[in-house]
């Protein structure tokens, strides 16, 4: 499939360079590419890529001012000198970042990893399903994705990620499985004894949290971030494991 993109970079051979990098990915259609974020937030508003490719260190109004501005923001890959900066990222829900000075390896890598992760999915079942084709048992989940019924162990699931009308369920052993459901409702049916929502975009299965680091929950290489509103419950749920 073809993923439309936008670059906005302020240093000129930055520009040109990340440009050539996409122009040679077979999959990635180069819609625009802008020097500031203010031309480059009308052509995301016009233009509405998949994809935006961000310096974070822009005149006027940095990446990350830019991306919390949209009303509805595509995946984001940042990029960036400062590695200090990549938790703010993460902080906006971006997809990936890339630090400076820029490789067409390193591009390749957060690339593919993007669209693995968000683009290459199971197709989710037709909007005009219901989204209240859910069973429950005390185990498991049974859900509508791709013209089928599918089950879900609760054991299987690792977190839950929102697609704006539908979610996506990460499981250990096998791809993400998407479904037309808004994340809220899906927090409604799961128990909170073994789910907790840590972000306006994030559930995740408490039992296979296991490393925690910079206010984002690790799984391999997926990085969640904890976001303000929902540390404290996440942090109240962590002092009841602490040894005393």
């Amino acid at each position: 499939m073809e993923i439309t993109c936008i670059a906005i970079e302020d240093e000129p051979l930055a520009l040109e360079q990340i440009k050539s990098y996409i122009n040679r990915h077979t999959q990635l259609r180069l819609l625009g590419a802008y020097d500031n974020a203010i031309d480059a937030h009308e052509a995301i508003q016009r233009l509405n890529p998949q994809l935006l490719f961000a310096d974070i260190n822009l005149p006027d109004m940095t990446g990350l001012e830019l991306v919390s501005s949209l009303h509805k923001a595509p995946k984001v890959i940042f990029t960036t000198a400062y590695r200090e900066y990549a938790l703010e990222g993460f902080e906006l829900d971006a997809a990936d970042y890339l630090l400076k000075p820029l490789s067409y390896g390193k591009f390749l890598k957060a690339v593919d990893k993007v669209i693995d992760r968000y683009f290459n999915i199971t197709e989710p079942l037709e909007k005009n399903e219901k989204e209240e084709d859910i069973q429950l048992s005390d185990d498991c989940l049974f859900i509508k994705s791709e013209y089928r019924i599918v089950r879900i162990n609760y054991s299987e699931i690792t977190f839950i990620e929102s697609m704006h009308e539908y979610i996506r369920i990460h499981l250990i052993n096998d791809k993400p499985i998407m479904t037309l459901m808004a994340i809220k409702k899906m927090e409604e049916y799961l128990p909170a004894t073994l789910f907790m929502r840590v972000h306006r975009s994030y559930i995740v299965n408490l039992s296979k949290v296991k490393v925690i680091e910079r206010s984002r929950i690790v799984f391999g290489k997926d990085y969640i971030p904890i976001s303000e509103a929902y540390r404290n419950v996440f942090n109240e749920y962590l002092d009841t494991k602490f040894l005393k």
